[in-house]
């Protein structure tokens, strides 16, 4: 089996299970975290051995740094600012990178990659959801970036919103439960459980970041919402979205402890979202914690977009309405899928699954670059549909008709 070289911006949980993936024949090269990075002395010909990576995996689980690791091994140890040049060097010598990281830091490094003639896997949300600017940079080759994982961790929805714009159905309407943590929250309190308990519940369960409000904020739903709106083509940032956060200022990080936080704030909660939920029942349906990218059904891509994140009565019998556990679920409503959305449903989040999916992005570029016009198609791609400023301007900022 061919192996696929790589070096790993990012080694959380993602990154961690990605190392143990064994589907496809990775050769870890180099792999960093936020101060610092590790790298085979051989690039070319042998990379990190298993050994080497089990340690690695059982340092960072510990909340150790890399840089402990530089006698370890056959491998060379790196610390910031060196290791990010480090980085780009290895990057374009091997000619892709992956970012399994939860950093904003890596959109530089992205960039010059990518304008190097990299191609990048990504997993983490961030550089997306940066500026516009950093996102057009980004998506400036789009054939070089491959980011499925972002939004649905292992489920096809980017893949899936890809093809549609690729046929010209137009989109008008986007709605989903994009957070396995708060759908699980929802589906709980529909329940009768209070608040208060299913949260502290989804803690001792491991489905909420060791801070719950990291989840109940809804900040990580917006940025999938925004990689969605961007892609329908949207020019809109974080600050464009309207977003509903599950506790007030009053109870935030910097007012409030994680334990008083579990202990006492919770419980304030928990009348109001009772009442919420059961004025919903009584109208015959249920909260649900969803992203919703609304604009004109007769544009290919709307002149105007509302974007919002938060709780939303939905009826108990759509798909939505349905949905139990940490599932996710996206309905998308466009011209042809009119009253019946196409819906996308299953397990949104795990870091296997996400992991998964990243791995399976090597695969497809493998297979591009096999056929031997994969890198001319690389090379080319400005000249695609989606990377031709002319076309886009054309068919797009007009707002075409198409009903």
């Amino acid at each position: 089996m061919k192996t696929i070289p790589l070096i790993l911006m990012g080694c959380g949980g993602v990154g961690r299970q990605l190392l143990q993936h064994i589907g496809l024949c990775l050769r870890v090269v180099g792999v960093g975290d936020s101060k610092s990075l590790v790298v085979a002395e051989d690039l070319l010909h042998k990379g990190l051995d298993d050994s080497f990576l089990l340690e690695l995996c059982r340092v960072k689980s510990a909340g150790e740094s890399l840089s402990r690791l530089g006698d370890f091994g056959e491998c060379h140890a790196f610390v910031h600012p060196e290791s990010r040049g480090k980085i780009l060097e290895i990057a374009s010598q091997l000619g892709r990178k992956t970012d399994c990281s939860a950093s904003s830091d890596t959109v530089t490094v992205l960039k010059q990659a990518i304008d190097q003639g990299c191609c990048a896997v990504m997993a983490n949300k961030k550089p997306l959801t940066s500026t516009m600017e950093d996102f057009k940079k980004l998506f400036m080759y789009p054939r070089r970036i491959r980011h499925e994982s972002t939004v649905g961790a292992g489920l096809p929805v980017i893949a899936s919103l890809n093809r549609i714009i690729a046929s010209g159905d137009p989109i008008h309407q986007i709605i989903g439960s994009l957070s396995g943590t708060l759908g699980y929250v929802m589906s709980e309190v529909e329940d009768g459980k209070p608040l208060s308990q299913v949260v502290r519940d989804a803690k001792s369960l491991g489905y909420t970041e060791p801070d719950p409000r990291d989840d109940l904020g809804g900040m990580d739903v917006a940025r999938k919402a925004l990689i969605l709106a961007r892609i329908l083509g949207h020019e809109m940032n974080l600050d464009s979205i309207q977003i509903e956060s599950l506790y007030p200022k009053e109870m935030g990080p910097d007012v409030m402890t994680v334990e008083d936080f579990l202990d006492r704030g919770l419980l304030l909660l928990d009348k109001d979202i009772q009442d919420r939920v059961e004025k919903a029942a009584s109208n015959g349906n249920v909260l649900r914690y969803v992203c919703a990218i609304k604009g004109s059904r007769h544009l290919l891509f709307p002149p105007f977009i509302s974007c919002e994140v938060g709780i939303q009565e939905l009826p108990k019998n759509s798909p939505l309405g349905r949905l139990r556990g940490s599932d996710n679920v996206l309905e998308i409503y466009t011209r042809c899928y009119s009253d019946q959305p196409l819906v996308i449903q299953g397990a949104g989040a795990g870091n296997d699954t996400t992991a998964a999916v990243v791995e399976s992005a090597f695969g497809g570029l493998e297979l591009e670059a096999s056929d031997g016009q994969g890198q001319n198609r690389i090379e080319n791609d400005a000249e695609s549909v989606f990377g031709n400023d002319a076309w886009m301007k054309q068919n797009l900022g007009n707002g075409t008709e198409l009903a």
